[in-house]
C-alpha cells in the first residue's frame, strides 16, 4: 500500500488568478479513517485557499494533537506549518502573528485540543483577539484513544459502547461568544457549500474567526443516539442563512429584495452575503447572535451559519501598537538605536 498522493492532473485543470491549480494547495494523502469529516473539512480548506488566490506560502497553518491536527499534513503542502503540543497550538500561534503579522495564520484544533487540556489557550486567544482563522473539527469523542466522549459530547449523547454520557457539553460558540469573539460561526463538514464562503470570510476578517465544525467520527461516534453523527446533524441543521463570499476584487452584482436580506462588508472590503435570515437574527447584534442559539439548542436543532460578526474589532497587533513592519523583519539599527535614545526615554520619566 502507498500513501503517495498521485502527480497526474487533467492538463486542462482549471487555474485561479495566480495561474496555480487546485493541485498547488493540496497536501499529502490522508490516512484518516475512509469517509471521515475532517478530510472534507481539509477538501473546503484547499478549495477555499484556490479560489482566493492566495499564495500558499503566505499562510502558517498549526495544530496541536489529535485526529483534527493531523491534518494540516493533508493540505497547502507548499505553506509554513507547525505541529505543537496538545492543546497549546494557541501560544504558539500567538508567538508566530506577533513575531510576523504578515503571514496569514489557520489554526486547526479538535473538541479535545480546545475544550479539555487546551482551554485555557483557547480562551485567551480570544481575549487577545488573536487574527487567526481557527477552525475546531468537532466529532465529540477523542478519536485517537478508542472513541471516548470528548467535552462537547451532548448529556445524554450515546456513544459506541452504548453508554450514555453524564455530563452537560461545552458550545464552543457559546463560550466564544461570551468572551467577544469577533467572527464567530459554525458548519457541518458534509456542508462544502456552506463551509467554503465561511472559511473564506474568516481568512479576510481582522481578528480571531471561529468555526466549530460538526465533522462526525465513522469509527467511533457515527452510531444511532450520537447527536455528532451524520443523520443526526443532517436532519436536525438550521441554518441562519444561505450565504456567499464575495472577494473585494470581483464586482458585486445581486438583486433581491429588502428585508430578505444582508450585505456584511469585511475589514479588507470583501463582502460576505446572507439572504432569507432566520427571524429576528442580525449577525452583528451580539444578543440576536446569543438569543438565536440557545433557540436553537433549546429545541434540538444544530445552529450553523454566520452566528456574529463585529467588522469594526481590533486584532493583537492593533491593541498593542505595534511596528507596521514584521517583527523579524526589523534591523538592529532599529531594534538597538542606541544609549543616546535610552537616555532620552529615562529622561522623559523622571
Amino acid at each position: 500500500m502507498t500513501f503517495v498522493r498521485p502527480t497526474f492532473r487533467h492538463p486542462d485543470a482549471p487555474k485561479n488568478a495566480l495561474g496555480y491549480t487546485k493541485k498547488f494547495y493540496e497536501g499529502a494523502l490522508s490516512t484518516l479513517c475512509a469517509g471521515c469529516g475532517h478530510d472534507s473539512v481539509s477538501g473546503a480548506i484547499i478549495q477555499s485557499c484556490f479560489e482566493m488566490a492566495v499564495e500558499p506560502h503566505r499562510v502558517a497553518k498549526l495544530s496541536g494533537i489529535g485526529c483534527s491536527s493531523k491534518t494540516p499534513t493533508y493540505f497547502l503542502a507548499n505553506s509554513h506549518g507547525f505541529n505543537s503540543v496538545h492543546g497549546r497550538m494557541p501560544s504558539v500561534a500567538t508567538g508566530a502573528y506577533l513575531a510576523n503579522r504578515d503571514l496569514m495564520y489557520i489554526g486547526v484544533s479538535g473538541d479535545g485540543d480546545s475544550a479539555s487540556i487546551g482551554m485555557g489557550q483557547f480562551v485567551h486567544a480570544i481575549r487577545r483577539n488573536l487574527n487567526i482563522t481557527y477552525i475546531i473539527m468537532n466529532n465529540g469523542c477523542y478519536g485517537l484513544t478508542k472513541g471516548q466522549d470528548s467535552a462537547t459530547a451532548d448529556v445524554g449523547s450515546i456513544n459506541k459502547s452504548g453508554a450514555a454520557n453524564m455530563y452537560n457539553a461545552i458550545d464552543m460558540v457559546g463560550l466564544a461568544l461570551e468572551l467577544g469573539a469577533s467572527f464567530i460561526a459554525r458548519s457541518f463538514s458534509g456542508d462544502k457549500e456552506q463551509l467554503i464562503p465561511l472559511i473564506k470570510a474568516a481568512m479576510s476578517h481582522p481578528g480571531f474567526a471561529l468555526i466549530d465544525v460538526v465533522s462526525p467520527c465513522v469509527t467511533f461516534n457515527n452510531n444511532v443516539g450520537s447527536t455528532k453523527s451524520y443523520d443526526y446533524t443532517r436532519e436536525h441543521i438550521e441554518a441562519t442563512a444561505a450565504l456567499d463570499f464575495v472577494p473585494i476584487m470581483e464586482e458585486i452584482t445581486t438583486e433581491y429584495n429588502e428585508g430578505d436580506s444582508v450585505a456584511v462588508q469585511l475589514h479588507d472590503g470583501s463582502t460576505i452575503y446572507l439572504n432569507k435570515l432566520a427571524k429576528d437574527f442580525n449577525p452583528r447584534d451580539r444578543h440576536s447572535a446569543v438569543n438565536k442559539l440557545y433557540e436553537a439548542k433549546a429545541s434540538g436543532e444544530i445552529l450553523t451559519g454566520l452566528i456574529y460578526i463585529d467588522p469594526d474589532g481590533r486584532d493583537l497587533h492593533s491593541i498593542l501598537h505595534t511596528s507596521t513592519t514584521p517583527l523579524n523583519a526589523l534591523e538592529k539599527a532599529v531594534l538597538c538605536p542606541g544609549s543616546m535614545v535610552l537616555d532620552g526615554i529615562n529622561a522623559g520619566l523622571r
